[in-house]
């Protein structure tokens, strides 16, 4: 996939309307095939469903041309959420679906809890394969049974990126290993930005609310939802602290205020509107294509996010039970996510690898940004990877909840609304679109 296109309808479902699954049938999905060579066996013919850019066309022909048996056709939506939209409804019907779906690791989970519609990959291989992918990675696609329903493609390991300058005229450090010293965990990501803002009192200490709220519940195990797929609610203490610590870092000017793709955050980046951001490895692309000549050599990647580990963004390939030839879609789905071809995915379109064996190859390791002041993203991009010691659990109701909380951060950050009433609004809704609420 390229990355920047791909996240920007998530963090634009996230910051705004984060209802992805709607029913109803797209009916511009692009297709395109390559064509095979002479037969050699049974014709096999596979349609893959993605969404964006995987960047897998040369890929396609180049399995074709290992089994020249087999004919490729990838059925691409424009956005995830015409993506979703299809696989909705031709989920729902019982046909249409593709041999091969692509996911999204936002919502995947809940297709964990339809695995029955899904092919345990474990019958073509699965445990075999395991090894391939970081076990965070492997756990996404897991259900409590220990069914696999997804082979992983790439992740989003995250990092902080900061403007040099900005560091400087506050009186920071600039260099990459002493930055990345100041935030072993968010009361320090908090406290140094507020020595900045002191310093720098036109200048904010991230851009949004809304992500900052993101990076941080990522990292709780259980935000919403008990292990137990109970929803918590106000029971969770981490939950409620987190929501604090961005509540007070807008009250002391520390936010930008915003909104995630809106122009207003696209022209920031020509700006000097804010100091550091959140950073998974294909944000790199983003900041760039919106800074420009601009920010050259002003934005910097530090090896680092606090309180350890972060991911956002990456997807999965799973095999629906619908398919007619689901062991050759086995085949290609591992195919495709094998290190070899997540390398050569990650250096046409900069999607990071989520196979270990893939970080000891010098196109990934190697790698370097020249926009970012030579940072060596592959190494920065690789620790984090595997800095990354958890899998958060997400309920049946994860993406209507997290929608609730976000907005009613968003309505905090903008002014318009006192946060302890934003709080008791959004547990209030939360706990409905829960269905827990008693007599509700």
């Amino acid at each position: 996939m390229r990355p920047s296109a791909r996240q920007c309808s998530a963090v634009i479902a996230l910051a705004c309307s984060l209802t992805l699954l709607a029913a109803g049938c797209g009916g511009n999905d692009q297709e395109s095939s390559a064509g095979s060579g002479d037969d050699d066996g049974p014709r096999v013919e596979l349609t893959i469903a993605t969404f964006n850019e995987f960047g897998y066309s040369d890929l396609y022909r180049e399995y074709e041309g290992l089994h020249p048996n087999v004919k490729i056709t990838e059925r691409r939506a424009e956005t995830v959420d015409d993506h979703v939209k299809n696989l909705e409804t031709n989920l729902a019907a019982g046909s249409g679906m593709a041999d091969i779906e692509a996911m999204e690791v936002s919502w995947i989970y809940k297709y964990l809890a339809k695995a029955d519609k899904f092919v345990d990959l474990r019958q073509y291989g699965a445990d075999d394969l395991k090894e391939r992918w970081l076990d965070w990675k492997v756990a996404g696609a897991t259900t409590s049974e220990g069914k696999i329903i997804g082979y992983g493609t790439d992740i989003g390991p995250e990092a902080i990126c900061y403007r040099k300058d900005l560091f400087a005229k506050a009186g920071l450090p600039t260099d990459r290993a002493n930055v990345a010293a100041l935030f072993p965990d968010w009361d320090s990501y908090f406290a140094v930005g507020r020595r900045f803002k002191s310093k720098v009192p036109n200048s904010a200490w991230y851009d949004s609310a809304v992500l900052t709220w993101e990076a941080m519940r990522n990292q709780l195990i259980q935000a919403y939802y008990s292990n137990q797929d109970r929803y918590l609610g106000e029971e969770n203490p981490l939950l409620k602290k987190t929501w604090d610590q961005i509540v007070r870092g807008t009250d002391d000017g520390l936010s930008a205020k915003l909104p995630a793709w809106s122009p207003a955050w696209t022209k920031a980046f020509r700006t000097d509107a804010f100091a550091t951001m959140a950073c998974p490895g294909w944000l790199l692309g983003v900041i760039a294509d919106n800074a420009g000549s601009y920010g050259k050599g002003k934005w910097d990647v530090a090896n680092v996010f606090p309180g350890g580990g972060g991911n956002w963004g990456g997807s999965y390939l799973t095999v629906p039970t619908q398919s007619p030839q689901p062991e050759e879609a086995a085949k290609l789905a591992a195919w495709l996510t094998a290190p070899e071809q997540q390398i050569k995915v990650f250096k046409k379109v900069g999607s990071f690898p989520s196979t270990v064996d893939a970080y000891d190859a010098p196109q990934v390791k190697s790698e370097v940004n020249p926009y970012f002041n030579n940072a060596p993203v592959g190494k920065i991009f690789i620790d984090r990877a595997k800095s990354v010691i958890l899998k958060q659990h997400k309920g049946p109701r994860d993406g209507e909840i997290n929608q609730v909380f976000t907005e009613a951060l968003a309505r905090v950050d903008e002014g318009k609304q006192k946060p302890e009433d934003a709080w008791r609004q959004a547990l209030d809704a939360s706990d409905k679109a829960a269905n827990t609420r008693k007599g509700g």
